[in-house]
């Protein structure tokens, strides 16, 4: 009988950090549940460790670095391919508790107009402060802000069950009817702003998109490129993916399109030089990502 709800977990020179997940996920999946590891090209022994401690969770692997889309996208064409009716990503740096699928499944017979079910997250340490409880983005001026919650302790408006702008492709979970209406992950995005895009296909569909408030998962936040704000690739896909999906969903025209340009610019420039030491290097992300948004350059960023 074939597993109706599979969870994804892409897997990339985080050998440890997936072996965690993976526990974690032991003690939250029903026996008809399936697990899917995607290792993308990965050199550091994870797709041998997941095997040897995980014989039971299928394994596929890719020959190089995909990308988050492109890695997740093996993973949901297998799931959907053997019968999943909902797919769950699931980050290899973001652990489980114990009920938080159960949460999903239970949200998803609530809602049976919801396209994806939006997980909340807490950081890893401190384990008490939110990362993620809903967000919204307006494409009109290419801005999200942080997440409903960010830094703060948990409390009664962030434990609310609600429609949601987005969710965090961390921890989400997206129906096959979802799928099958928008396609899967833009590939050309690479990484980053692409759960954005997403979300926003799905609603414009006319489908909803739900936070399941206890739906938790606990989030490493970036540890594979260096940590939420140590990494100049978030800041390079940032940037250009940012624009990009901004045009795609709100159209403008000129001068107004170089107006929003300019000003997410700023946004990815601003934080860059937040930075306390070592700004150089972000700023040139930044700068790069700018100049290949204008050369209409997708995919991965360039060595």
């Amino acid at each position: 009988m074939p597993a109706r709800w599979c969870t994804i977990v892409l897997s990339w020179n985080g050998r440890e950090e997936t072996l965690a997940c993976l526990a974690s996920l032991a003690s939250a999946t029903h026996k008809q549940d399936a697990v899917v590891v995607v290792d993308n090209g990965s050199s550091d022994g994870s797709a041998e460790a997941v095997a040897e401690r995980f014989p039971d969770v299928t394994l596929l692997r890719n020959r190089a670095n995909l990308g988050f889309a492109g890695g997740n996208n093996v993973g949901i064409r297998h799931a959907v391919e053997n019968g999943a009716e909902w797919v769950v990503l699931l980050n290899n740096d973001a652990t489980v508790e114990p009920d938080a699928l159960e949460a999903l499944r239970a949200a998803a017979a609530r809602h049976p107009d919801a396209g994806i079910l939006a997980g909340k997250l807490f950081f890893r340490e401190p384990a008490d402060r939110i990362w993620f409880a809903g967000q919204r983005f307006w494409p009109l001026v290419g801005y999200s802000g942080r997440p409903r919650g960010y830094g703060k302790p948990d409390a009664p408006e962030y434990r609310v069950e609600e429609p949601t702008g987005r969710a965090a492709g961390a921890f989400m979970g997206i129906s096959r009817a979802a799928i099958e209406r928008v396609g899967l992950l833009d590939e050309g995005l690479f990484a980053y702003v692409e759960d954005v895009d997403w979300s926003l296909r799905v609603r414009e569909a006319g489908l909803g998109v739900i936070l399941v408030p206890d739906a938790i998962a606990r989030h490493g936040v970036s540890a594979s490129t260096g940590g939420e704000r140590g990494s100049t690739h978030a800041l390079y896909y940032g940037m250009r993916n940012t624009v990009i999906v901004s045009e795609r969903h709100r159209p403008l025209p000129q001068p107004l399109k170089a107006l929003r340009r300019a000003l997410v610019l700023a946004v990815f420039l601003a934080q860059a030089l937040l930075l306390s030491e070592g700004r150089v290097p972000y700023v040139r992300a930044v700068l790069d990502g700018f100049r290949d948004l204008r050369a209409g350059r997708m995919g991965e960023r360039a060595a």
